[in-house]
């Protein structure tokens, strides 16, 4: 009996023994990592290097074979990976025991002085086993700059141009707080980054490029840095007062300019002066109940460049609102949308809207949209639009407004609109039936910070020289 006990006892070790020094080749294998993503959070003001490391565990009761690790970007990688022991981009043939694991040390060296460098180092390591592949994604900080996470804006104060400001998370002006940017910043937003203002914001651009303000996607890699949508915006709360953006350029955003609410005292909520909106998914400047004051803008190639609904007050004064579809953003929304009201469910609220609209022009794709301008009203509240010395292109003649002065339906005839290469320049050719045709409104320089005569300025953001 203990003979036939201890047969039986050693067969079965036998088999375990044997089924451990097997080799798992079943796609319902099994591996673990200690973490699936790492992100190399040094502020590197100099050049420098860290090293961080993931485990890798066999989860099954069998060896199994790793049949490639490698660095997605090879050799031209910032990365560099060590295997268990063996450095280089990649790594075949990795064996591992039964319920073992091995180590990948990851490390990265930067010059954040390198102005080419992108924000965000990406990469990542790819792990092959029994037809499968996993990943583990790797981040590193690039360049050097003010590297913000969800950052709250209390008290008054001012970002130099000293460093770019890169934003994760979250921007948020406090209410009673006071963000001033200085001319020349460069402020980077990640795709999860709202910048948002319950307190006030004053943008102190001018007029070089050099000098103005840019509010971007940290994305400055190709293709991605010219993908609309790359960020959320910019977005102005009930409380937010005495907000000037001057000289200020936002590109690649979901929504651009974002506003809710009355002005809270005799000031405009936001002033835009000398501003450009570009290359939006949805809403160049989304205004609702609220009031915006706008001179000397470019609003171009947003899924819908301006609405305005329920109600408000609004002034626009030389500003180019116009769009062309490309292979981004396909242009079949009028470039100005306006109403009086909002639909709550099966209600309707309806609130007083003014809007003067001043030497600006309305344009955009021939065929797509036969009338760039649309204006909708419900009820009898306070109802007050008026279009001096504009050129639009409208097929419908908007009801309930009044107008002077217009060009309709006559291409303003732009210096560049190349929709292939996503190349523009919404300046006036020679022969423009802009050009001479504003009224004086009291603005003695454009868009470039050149001048404008008194008595007849040209239609639109920019004067012709």
């Amino acid at each position: 009996m203990n003979k036939l006990f201890l047969l039986i006892v050693l067969s079965i070790f036998f088999i375990f023994s044997c089924k451990k020094d097997s080799f798992i080749t079943s796609g319902d294998a099994v591996i673990g990592f200690s973490s699936d993503s790492l992100f190399f959070d040094t502020v590197f003001t100099s050049t420098g290097s860290t090293t961080q490391s993931v485990k890798v565990f066999n989860l099954n009761d069998q060896k199994i074979i790793l049949s490639g690790i490698k660095l997605v970007g090879g050799n031209n990688s910032p990365f560099k990976i060590n295997v268990d022991g063996a450095a280089g981009p990649e790594a075949n043939n990795i064996e591992i025991n039964a319920n073992d694991s091995f180590y990948i040390f990851i490390s990265v060296t930067v010059n954040p002085t390198t102005a080419n460098l992108p924000f965000f180092l990406r990469d990542s390591i790819q792990v092959s086993f029994n037809g499968n592949i996993r990943y583990i994604k790797l981040q590193a900080w690039g360049q050097n700059a003010h590297f913000l996470k969800t950052p709250k804006i209390t008290g008054n104060i001012i970002w130099p141009n000293d460093l770019p400001y890169v934003i994760s998370g979250s921007l948020l002006v406090d209410t009673n707080a006071v963000l001033t940017i200085e001319k020349g910043c460069r402020i980077y937003f990640h795709a999860d980054a709202p910048f948002l203002i319950d307190g006030t914001l004053q943008v102190q651009g001018e007029r070089n490029d050099s000098t103005r303000v840019y509010f971007l996607s940290d994305r400055l890699d190709n293709p991605y840095n010219g993908f609309p949508g790359s960020w959320p915006g910019i977005y102005f709360g009930t409380e937010s007062i005495n907000n000037i953006l001057k000289f200020a350029v936002i590109k690649n955003a979901y929504q651009g300019i974002a506003a809710e609410g009355p002005s809270l005292n005799i000031n405009p909520k936001v002033i835009l002066t000398e501003c450009i909106i570009d290359n939006i998914y949805d809403a160049g400047i989304l205004g609702v109940q609220t009031n915006i004051q706008a001179q000397n803008c470019l609003i171009s190639n947003c899924g819908k460049n301006i609405v305005l609904g329920y109600g408000g007050n609004y002034n626009f004064t030389h500003c180019t609102v116009a769009s062309y579809s490309n292979d981004y953003i396909q242009h079949r929304q009028p470039v100005l949308i306006m109403s009086n009201y909002i639909q709550q469910g099966n209600t309707i609220l309806t609130s007083s809207l003014a809007s003067n609209f001043t030497n600006c022009i309305f344009w955009g794709d021939e065929g797509n949209v036969d009338d760039e301008v649309i204006i909708n009203r419900q009820g009898d509240s306070v109802f007050n639009i008026n279009f001096f010395n504009c050129l639009w292109k409208v097929k419908n003649f908007p009801a309930g407004v009044d107008t002077s002065g217009m060009i309709q339906n006559i291409d303003p005839l732009f210096v560049e609109i190349n929709n292939q290469k996503r190349s523009y320049n919404f300046r006036l050719k020679n022969g423009s039936p802009a050009i001479d045709r504003g009224k004086d409104a009291g603005i003695n320089f454009d868009l470039d910070g050149n001048p404008r005569p008194v008595g007849q300025p040209d239609l639109g953001c920019y004067e012709k020289q």
